[in-house]
């Protein structure tokens, strides 16, 4: 039986606090995702796949491609004054179970550890859960990304296991999957963690 209405599945929210703000990605964003990405030095990074600022285009359009076929909900993400810091996107959507995958998560170093992405998360996590109803949310990054792994444990996440050669790299080589997911029974606790943190940054 399929659960949750196709327009929560098909049609990416705005979601607003007081230090993120997210909304639906357009092309009218690759200028200020191409500012967001400065000199490119995020994008030079082997194992993570953060865009050159000269690709921009073409990644926003395989992300709006892939969101037309029901694939992905992506996003722009921006600070409180309403400039954009970075990008994040639902992938991996399965309405019939319901679950999802939060990734392809990039910031300007700006606002690296700061309050934006606990409530760029939170904010993420609460829709997926409390209006989409999933049952689990999951992550997954390279096995050399120790700061993105670091990262997803400390939201709340539990490490489930490790996939081995699951995908590629940008530079081609074998890329080891770490896979972590937070399911619905654990999401009160990860919530009052998340509010946690985000207070702290007040």
């Amino acid at each position: 039986m399929r659960i949750g209405s196709d327009t929560l599945w098909n049609t990416p929210p705005e979601l607003k606090g007081r230090h993120a703000w997210l909304q639906p990605l357009q092309r009218a964003h690759v200028p200020a995702l191409e500012l967001a990405l400065g000199d490119g030095e995020l994008s030079r990074c082997w194992y993570t796949n953060v865009p050159a600022p000269e690709a921009v285009q073409g990644y926003v359009d395989a992300a709006l491609d892939v969101q037309a076929q029901g694939k992905v909900l992506a996003f722009v993400v921006k600070d409180a004054a309403g400039e954009v810091v970075g990008s994040t996107r639902f992938y991996a959507l399965e309405a019939d179970v319901p679950r999802l995958n939060i990734g392809y998560t990039w910031y300007n170093p700006r606002v690296q550890r700061t309050g934006l992405n606990s409530e760029a998360k939170l904010l993420l996590l609460q829709h997926a859960f409390q209006v989409m109803g999933c049952i689990s949310v999951g992550f997954e990054t390279s096995w050399f990304n120790q700061n993105s792994r670091r990262a997803i444990a400390r939201l709340g996440a539990k490490q489930d296991g490790v996939l081995r050669s699951h995908k590629r790299h940008s530079d081609g080589s074998r890329r080891d999957t770490v896979v972590f997911s937070i399911i619905d029974t654990e999401w009160p606790a990860v919530k009052a963690h998340l509010q946690f943190l985000l207070d702290s940054h007040s």
